[in-house]
């Protein structure tokens, strides 16, 4: 069949500018993309594309795993070297007897 007497696999009321190197159908501008220096059709592109989906999809869980055992971990050391902080004032600061001896 000729591309120019052919309609677009999509939408029939269009003409055929383009060949899918995938699938082999007749498409008009609209359905078609350029992919790796490729004319390729939107259904054939999601096909070859979604594998890397697929391994985003599992590695999803992991990241945020990660990312939530990475704050608890920096929360932790924030409050502890505050913790430290305060303890290392003198006693005087938190029985409140620290401003009598400074006014005096």
């Amino acid at each position: 069949m000729d591309i120019s007497s052919s309609k677009c696999h999509n939408h029939l009321q269009r003409e055929a500018v383009a060949v899918c190197l995938k699938c082999g159908r007749f498409y008009c501008r609209e359905c078609v993309t350029e992919h790796n220096d490729q004319v390729i059709c939107s259904s054939c592109l999601m096909v070859k594309d979604e594998p890397i989906f697929k391994k985003f999809k599992l590695r999803k869980p992991f990241i945020y795993s990660l990312l939530f055992c990475i704050g608890i971990f920096s929360a932790w050391i924030f409050f502890f070297y505050i913790g430290d902080m305060l303890l290392s004032l003198p006693s005087d600061f938190h029985d409140g007897t620290i401003w009598e001896r400074v006014v005096k």
